[in-house]
């Protein structure tokens, strides 16, 4: 199945005093709320919200990403979760005081 939107939140837990981590508790709470408002806005065969992985965008985390647009969202925090929605998921209006500006190498 083909989705609109595809949202991956990181969930991944560094041990104490590596890089910084999103942090699974963190990361499932940001999951549960995405995946409420795709289900209360009925997108369930148009978006997905789910737990990731390592983003390698430990320094910005919490990160997520919104695909297919590929972008990095960084500094998540639950009160984020509905403008990141509404602007990004619905109206495809990147979130800019969050968006991950990555340096190039």
């Amino acid at each position: 199945m083909k989705f609109e939107k595809h949202i991956f939140i990181c969930t991944n837990e560094r041990v104490q005093g590596e890089r910084k981590s999103c942090g699974e508790a963190h990361g499932l709470h940001l999951v549960k709320a995405f995946k409420k408002l795709v289900k209360d806005h009925a997108l369930n065969t148009s978006v997905r919200a789910q737990r990731a992985g390592c983003l390698d965008a430990c320094e910005f985390g919490p990160s997520m990403v919104v695909d297919p647009e590929g972008v990095f969202y960084g500094s998540v925090k639950l009160e984020d979760v509905d403008e990141i929605f509404n602007e990004h998921v619905l109206n495809n209006r990147p979130v800019k005081r969050l968006v991950i500006k990555f340096r190039e190498k």
